[in-house]
């Protein structure tokens, strides 16, 4: 093409750029434009596209976990008091970190599912804050709660940043040798499931290994079972929870409340498609009521089960996040209902009396980035001092359990 013809193009193409800029501004001031679902969201989440850390490497390691709780034990002055309760499949200490000495009692596990991080981090800040503050608060929890913080309970799922243990049928079987002939549980892992590789390393869900029987022995007619039966005490994992669940028993002759911390998809909405992406969502139901006839197999766990103290507490940790005043510690949600889960540490506590409380976090370890990840603990906190607090002042006990069923629901 020649000089004059491109001279004679310019401004065309001038033009054409300019027509191009303008629509493009348009779209962008459509989207960000005041309660559009572009503009209610944060930069940062993208629903598994962000940028920066979305590797497990930003998170606190096991080692590095033993070395924090040490620290935190030390600088207490004995205000938190740890514990090795058990070990994993492969060796890895299983703590107990307790502060308080309240008569009531709660006991909060994390990592039973070792992609799903952000409660870890929380349980570590709260341990630091309540074994050094001396504010109002902190004393106020610490007089009238023992907590129990079971932070990266399946040490080994977290050091291979996957859902399941490292663990095989046959290290179940020789551990359990009534077992030899049995299927394997239907929980086990033995394929592909989103970016593990359980071909190589086999392992099982540890969160359907609960049995609301604590003293349960497993029995080769109980397997392979299903997501609605109970399941066995098979992993050391699970094993250890129950010990500490059934020690706080013994000694206290009940545990108050029971919160489990997980994670959930990251694209989940508030209401319905077009609300913001759920920061977290919350649950106290597990089990069908044992009182009902959907839950009448449950019926000899009739008298100590509360839904209605459960729902209290998912109420009191909602309001909490609430006050925040801000997204996207906003944007909670009802965790979907009728579940029918005894094998769940949530739905095997709740049958024995324990207030519970289930907490699922936006995304797992490969779907958000830095910025994200300090938002989501931070709801994380929000939540579980909301609790703490009003158990141990008693207002929890005035918060209209009907509230509960008021939380928006989560879109699918």
């Amino acid at each position: 093409m020649g000089l004059d013809a491109l001279a004679r193009l310019k401004p065309l193409l001038g033009s054409l750029l300019a027509a191009l800029f303008v629509a493009a501004a348009a779209i962008v001031a459509a989207l960000l434009a005041p309660g559009s679902p572009a503009a209610a969201q944060s930069a940062n989440a993208h629903c598994g596209t962000e940028t920066g850390d979305t590797s497990s490497a930003g998170w606190t390691s096991h080692e590095q976990l033993k070395r924090q709780l040490a620290q935190i034990e030390r600088a207490s002055g004995g205000r938190v008091g740890v514990e090795v309760v058990g070990h994993s499949n492969r060796g890895r200490e299983i703590f107990a970190a307790t502060v308080g000495s309240g008569d009531q009692v709660a006991l909060i596990t994390s990592e039973i599912h070792g992609n799903e991080k952000t409660g870890t981090e929380a349980l570590l800040s709260m341990l630091r804050y309540l074994g050094s503050s001396d504010s109002a608060r902190a004393r106020e929890i610490r007089e009238n709660i023992t907590l129990v913080a079971m932070p990266k309970m399946n040490p080994d799922a977290a050091e291979l940043d996957r859902r399941g243990n490292d663990m095989s049928w046959q290290e179940v079987v020789e551990r359990f040798p009534q077992l030899a002939g049995a299927r394997p549980a239907w929980n086990y892992y033995t394929g592909r499931l989103q970016n593990d590789d359980y071909s190589q390393r086999p392992g099982f869900d540890v969160n359907r290994d609960f049995n609301p029987d604590l003293d349960y022995v497993p029995r080769p007619q109980d397997f392979p079972g299903s997501s609605s039966r109970p399941g066995w005490y098979i992993t050391p994992e699970a094993q250890a929870v129950r010990d500490v669940y059934r020690d706080l028993l013994d000694r206290f002759g009940r545990v108050d409340v029971f919160v489990d911390l997980h994670h959930q998809g990251p694209c989940y909405r508030v209401g319905d498609e077009d609300g913001d992406y759920v920061t977290l969502s919350l649950s106290a139901q597990f089990v069908p009521d044992p009182r009902t006839p959907e839950g009448a197999r449950y019926a000899e766990y009739a008298d100590r089960y509360d839904f209605d103290f459960s729902r209290q507490l998912n109420v009191a940790a909602y309001d909490a996040l609430q006050a925040m005043g801000s997204s996207p510690f906003k944007n909670v949600t009802l965790y979907p209902q009728g579940l029918d889960l005894p094998g769940t540490a949530l739905g095997s506590f709740a049958l024995n009396g324990s207030g519970t409380v289930l907490f699922e976090v936006r995304g797992q370890t490969w779907t958000y980035g830095q910025k994200q990840k300090g938002q989501l603990t931070r709801a994380v906190e929000t939540g579980l001092y909301g609790i703490l607090q009003s158990v141990a002042d008693g207002s929890v006990r005035e918060i209209d359990p009907e509230r509960y069923h008021e939380i928006p629901q989560t879109a699918r």
